[in-house]
C-alpha cells in the first residue's frame, strides 16, 4: 500500500481524494497555484506545495513541475481527479518513466479512450453496437459524401473532443461545412488533435453511462449506470442512478456490454462507458478514462467507495467484489452547482460572502470552497456537487428540491435557481428527460421565476447574515489585538472543522 500520494489537482475533486487518503491513512500532498493560495485543497493535506502561477499551463498543466514536487516529496503514486492532466498519456508515461505509480489506467488505454475514431474502432471489434459513423475525414468533399450516405442530421466531432467542445451539428449540406471546420479547428485548440468524423445525429436519447472497475489480473465488475441525459450545450449538469428510463432486461444489457468493452482494451482502475440511448436502441459513444465527475451517485447507491477502489487497484490489489457482490439500492441525484448566470450560463467569479451548505437525512456536498473564497476565473467554475439519496426517485427528488432551498451561496451567481426549475418541472418528476430536455421544456424560461424565489430567501436570511457578521468582526479584533489574527496554524485547524 502507498503511505503517501500526490494529488495533482484542486478544489473538490483534490479534497475527495485526501479524504480517501486519510481514511486509508495514506498522507496527502497537495499542488496549488498562485490562484490558490487560500483554496481549501492547501490546508488539507498534509503538506502542499506551489507549482507555478495562476494560468494552468504555468501550474496545473505543467508536468515538469508536477513531477519534481512529487520526487521531492517522496510521493509513491499520483491521483489526477478530473480535468487538467487526468486524462494525458503523455503525463502517465511521465509518471511510469520517473517510478510513480499513476492512479488510472495505462497509457495504452488511455489513447484509445482519448481518440473517439479509435474508441470507435475498438468497440466494434469488440461486438459493441455503435452510432452509424465515419471514420477520419479528411476533407468537406469526405463529409458531405458520408453525411449524405447516413442522412442528416449529422454531428461532425473533434476525435479527441470531451465534455461537449468539438461537437458541431449539421441540418442540411448548407451547414456542413462550417461545422467541419469549426469542429477541426476546436479539436486543435483544445486538444491538439484536428482530427474529426462524422456520426449520425440522435435527436432525443438519453445519455446512459456505466461505472467500471478493473484489476491488473483481467478482472472487471460494473457498478450499475448513471443517467446524464440533462445538460446544457453538451454539458452534463444533473445526473442521476438509476435511468428512469430503462427496465432490467436493457440495464443488464447496457452494463454487460460496458464490462465487455473494458476487457477488451485491457482496462483497468476506475472508468465509463458511455452510450446513447433512444427508441429501444443503444450506441456505444466514448469511454472516459478517468474519475468522473458524478461518481458520487454511485457510490452512495452502491456503498462503494470509487476513489478508494482506484487506489487499492493502482497499488495491485486484486478487485475485492465480484458482480453478485453489487446490489444498488435507493435511488440519487447530483447537481453540479457552478458559480455562473443561471440563465445565459456564463461564468462568474467573485469573493463568497456568505455560505451555508445543506444538510439533513440523504443529503451529500462535495466542496473545495468556504466563505470568504474568491472563485478564481481561470478555472472551472464548478463550486461543489450537491447529492441526494432517497428510498425511490420521487423521495430523492423531494430531497433535492430541500437541499436546493437551504443552500445559501451569496457573493456570486450559481445556477441554483436552474436546477430548482429542473426538479419542480412536471415531465422530469416523471422520468421523461433526454438530452433535449432543457430546450424543450423552457427551462430557461422558468429559471427565471426561481431566480425571483431566491431573492426572497436572501432578504429572510440577511438579517441573519449581518449579526453574523458583527461577531465575526468582533472576533477578529480581539484575536488582531493579541497578535494572532495571521496564524496560519489557527487557520489550518479551523479550516479542517468545515
Amino acid at each position: 500500500m502507498f503511505k503517501k500520494i500526490l494529488v495533482a489537482n484542486r478544489g473538490e475533486v483534490a479534497i475527495r481524494v485526501m479524504r480517501a487518503c486519510r481514511e486509508l491513512g495514506i498522507k496527502s500532498v497537495a499542488v496549488y497555484s498562485s490562484a490558490d493560495r487560500r483554496a481549501f485543497h492547501r490546508v488539507y493535506a498534509d503538506e502542499a506545495y506551489y507549482i507555478g502561477k495562476a494560468e494552468a499551463k504555468h501550474s496545473y498543466l505543467n508536468i515538469d513541475r508536477i513531477i519534481e514536487v512529487a520526487k521531492k516529496a517522496k510521493a509513491e503514486a499520483i491521483h489526477p481527479g478530473y480535468g487538467f492532466l487526468a486524462e494525458n498519456a503523455e503525463f502517465t508515461e511521465r509518471c511510469i518513466e520517473e517510478g510513480i505509480d499513476f492512479i488510472g489506467p495505462s497509457p495504452e488505454v488511455m489513447r484509445i479512450a482519448g481518440s473517439k475514431i479509435m474508441a470507435r474502432e475498438k468497440m466494434l471489434e469488440a461486438g459493441l453496437p455503435v452510432i452509424p459513423g465515419s471514420s477520419e475525414l479528411k476533407s468537406v468533399d469526405e463529409a458531405l459524401k458520408f453525411a449524405e450516405k447516413v442522412g442528416y442530421p449529422v454531428a461532425v466531432k473533434a476525435s479527441g473532443g470531451g465534455g461537449g467542445i468539438g461537437i458541431s451539428v449539421a441540418r442540411k449540406p448548407e451547414e456542413l461545412e462550417e461545422a467541419f471546420h469549426r469542429s477541426k479547428k476546436l479539436g486543435e485548440s483544445y486538444f491538439r488533435d484536428p482530427a474529426v468524423y462524422i456520426e449520425k445525429y440522435l435527436s432525443k436519447p438519453r445519455h446512459i453511462e456505466v461505472q467500471i472497475l478493473g484489476d491488473e489480473y483481467g478482472n472487471v465488475i460494473h457498478l450499475y449506470e448513471r443517467e446524464c441525459s440533462i445538460q446544457r450545450r453538451h454539458q452534463k449538469l444533473i445526473e442521476e442512478t438509476p435511468s428512469p428510463g430503462l427496465d432490467r432486461e436493457m440495464r443488464e444489457k447496457i452494463c454487460s456490454l460496458a464490462v465487455k468493452g473494458a476487457k477488451s482494451i485491457g482496462y483497468t482502475n476506475a472508468g465509463t462507458f458511455e452510450f446513447l440511448y433512444e427508441n429501444g436502441k443503444v450506441y456505444f459513444l466514448e469511454i472516459n478514462s478517468r474519475l468522473q465527475v458524478e461518481h458520487t451517485i454511485t457510490e452512495v447507491v452502491t456503498g462503494i467507495d470509487i476513489v478508494k477502489n482506484q487506489i487499492l487497484l493502482a497499488s495491485g490489489e486484486e478487485l475485492r467484489y465480484e458482480q453478485e457482490d453489487i446490489k444498488p439500492r435507493g435511488h440519487a441525484f447530483e447537481c453540479r452547482v457552478n458559480a455562473e448566470d443561471p440563465i445565459n450560463f456564463y461564468p462568474t467569479t467573485g469573493k463568497i460572502l456568505h455560505y451555508r451548505s445543506p444538510g439533513g437525512v440523504g443529503i451529500r456536498v462535495d466542496s473545495g470552497i468556504h466563505q470568504g473564497y474568491r472563485i478564481p476565473e481561470e478555472y472551472d467554475s464548478m463550486i461543489s456537487k450537491l447529492v441526494a439519496f432517497g428510498e425511490n426517485r420521487e423521495e430523492a427528488i423531494a430531497r433535492m428540491r430541500r437541499a436546493l432551498y437551504e443552500y445559501i451561496i451569496e457573493g456570486v451567481e450559481t445556477n441554483i435557481p436552474f436546477h430548482l426549475a429542473v426538479f419542480y418541472d412536471e415531465e422530469f418528476a416523471k422520468g421523461n428527460i433526454h438530452t433535449k430536455f432543457v430546450e424543450e421544456r423552457g427551462i430557461i424560461e422558468k429559471v427565471k421565476e426561481f431566480v425571483s424565489i431566491s431573492k426572497k430567501i436572501k432578504e429572510k436570511l440577511d438579517e441573519i447574515f449581518r449579526e453574523t457578521e458583527q461577531t465575526e468582526i468582533f472576533s477578529v479584533r480581539q484575536a488582531e489585538a493579541k497578535g494572532n489574527g495571521n496564524d496560519e496554524k489557527i487557520w489550518k485547524v479551523v479550516s479542517q472543522l468545515y
